[in-house]
């Protein structure tokens, strides 16, 4: 059996993401994936996510966060990749 390897990323995601069910959808995707990590508001209005887990699930979340949920329109995403720390247990929303 393969070990699949770990990684981190950390997004935000601008356009009209708040009030769209943008956070929840995250979440629920990011656990469909078996990724840990939170998303969480910006005052600035965009969303932001750290996540890991499998280089392959990020890349669906990354995917999934281009378009988000119905209603929200994204404009950018940035990404970064970032070192795999390990230490969240599960997937939360922050406020």
């Amino acid at each position: 059996m393969a070990i699949k390897e770990q990684s981190r990323v950390h997004l935000e995601i601008h356009g009209r993401v708040q009030g769209v069910f943008f956070r929840a959808g995250t979440r629920e995707r990011a656990l469909e994936l078996n990724l840990t990590g939170w998303v969480r508001n910006l005052m600035d209005g965009s969303v932001e996510v750290v996540a890991e887990g499998a280089k392959q699930s990020l890349r669906e979340l990354i995917a999934w966060s281009r378009k988000g949920p119905p209603g929200a329109h994204v404009v950018r995403v940035d990404v970064r990749d970032e070192n795999y720390s390990g230490e969240f247990d599960n997937f939360q929303v922050k406020y």
